[in-house]
């Protein structure tokens, strides 16, 4: 009798035991089914928690008058769901913070170039900008100075090109304008408008950093390697230009400069990269008065005591307010502004020899008149190339073949020099658009 009421009690108490059992594991696992139906919403997962929950889904409609009691998936399904739901939640967490990454990439991303053109300047500065979109990566901002006349053919000459090529930028175009002194006096204290890049820190406000060039330049290989070099300043420099010249000998300034310039032989300011939220903040030396003055304030006076000694107008004043402020700048090779100079009296440009001019300057006038061809074939092959062809058929292979008529003169006699970095960057692009899929051997 003993032993039988022993084993009844054994067989309640494992009763309410299988009872707690199947309530609780019901209780604890509803959570998990309605966290999947959740996750079903989300259509970039699938995963295996979706085909769990679609399942689960249409199994509840079928048999809407039954309880959660009797509906019990076994284990492997709810482990399943739970790692699809756990899948789900780390692809949207990804997925979130690459949002937020590619926002800041995209704004770092741009760069910004500053020019200016008055008078018969148009066809420069658009072959300008044509050299820059051809070989550069990242989307440039180009921000236009010009007379009132050449507004509207900026604008028609920037929108005729096609869509893919007029994509990687976007263009503002400014009024000339000089914020202190005699705007007839600083149209006309060089070449028409030049002066107004000394004003461009006054003017773009809202713009971090900027490379200025002349519209006399071409670009021959991406902007975004002298971009670079924003991050090679230390915390002093604020703008880079390169030499005037390589040898003293022959240089202008140490030869003729009736005023302070910089180091030995000048700079020269038809390519100038500048930190312009440095130059705002910064207090200049000068010969005027014992304390630093602001970049604009600065202008007019240095202007007013310098200008019956300057002969190059504002790159004049440029190289007396890097005299007395040498720390602020600093000084790229000779192959980012290569002009006539570094090669009409003899190759003195060893970078170039190098590496290849990476900027070519034509000033002088050399691409429009015969005194160095080498300039011209390349400014012509830049202007004639048709956009969007292949640029080894339609503006390597031309360019080469040109420049054999240009072997006998000082600047065409080193040919390399000029076609060196066309190459190597039209190179990079060609194999940048090549994807390569490499099958692994087989075993």
């Amino acid at each position: 009798m003993r032993i039988h009421c022993r084993i009844v009690v054994i067989a309640i108490c494992f009763g309410v035991f299988l009872l707690l059992y199947f309530l609780g594991g019901n209780a604890a696992d509803e959570p998990p089914l309605r966290e999947v139906a959740k996750d079903n919403d989300f259509s970039s997962s699938s995963g295996l928690g979706n085909v769990v929950s679609v399942k689960i889904a249409k199994h509840s409609q079928q048999e809407p008058q039954k309880s959660q009691k009797q509906f019990r998936p076994n284990r492997k399904e709810l482990k399943i769901s739970n790692r699809g739901s756990n899948v789900n939640a780390k692809l949207r967490q990804r997925n979130e913070v690459g949002r937020t990454r590619s926002k800041v990439t995209k704004a770092e991303d741009v760069m910004h170039l500053a020019v200016v053109a008055c008078g018969n300047r148009l066809e420069e500065t658009l072959n300008m900008v044509k050299s820059a979109l051809l070989f550069s990566v990242k989307k440039i901002k180009f921000h236009i100075f010009a007379e009132h006349d050449l507004s509207s053919q900026f604008k028609k000459g920037l929108s005729n090109w096609p869509h893919p090529f007029s994509s990687k930028f976007e263009y503002t175009i400014y009024p000339i304008t000089f914020s202190v002194g005699n705007a007839e006096e600083w149209k006309k204290l060089f070449k028409p408008c030049a002066a107004q890049r000394l004003f461009l820190p006054v003017i773009l406000k809202d713009v971090d950093s900027l490379l200025y060039v002349d519209t006399d330049v071409i670009f021959l290989r991406p902007m975004d390697d002298i971009w670079k070099f924003l991050k090679a300043f230390n915390s002093t420099q604020l703008a880079a230009m390169a030499p005037e010249h390589e040898i003293p000998k022959i240089g202008w300034y140490s030869r003729f400069a009736r005023h302070p310039f910089y180091g030995v032989t000048g700079v020269n300011s038809g390519v100038m990269l500048m930190n312009l939220t440095r130059i705002r903040k910064t207090l200049f030396k000068n010969s005027m008065i014992a304390a630093g003055l602001s970049w604009e304030d600065l202008l007019h006076p240095l202007y007013q005591k310098y200008k019956n000694h300057i002969t190059w107008g504002d790159q004049d004043l440029l190289n007396i307010i890097f005299h007395y402020n040498p720390e602020c700048l600093y000084i790229f090779p000779c192959q980012w502004n290569y002009r006539p100079d570094h090669c009409m009296y003899g190759s003195n440009c060893k970078g170039a020899e190098e590496e290849g001019v990476s900027i070519l300057h034509g000033n002088r006038g050399v691409y429009h008149d015969d005194k160095q061809p080498a300039f011209k074939v390349v400014y012509d092959a830049i202007r004639e190339y048709p956009l969007e062809e292949n640029m080894f058929q339609q503006l390597f292979y031309p360019l080469q073949t040109k420049f054999l008529d240009t072997v006998n003169t000082l600047c065409g006699r080193i040919p390399q020099v000029f076609l060196k970095q066309v190459e190597k960057t039209m190179k990079s692009i060609y194999e940048s658009k090549i994807v390569r899929h490499i099958r692994p051997p087989p075993k």
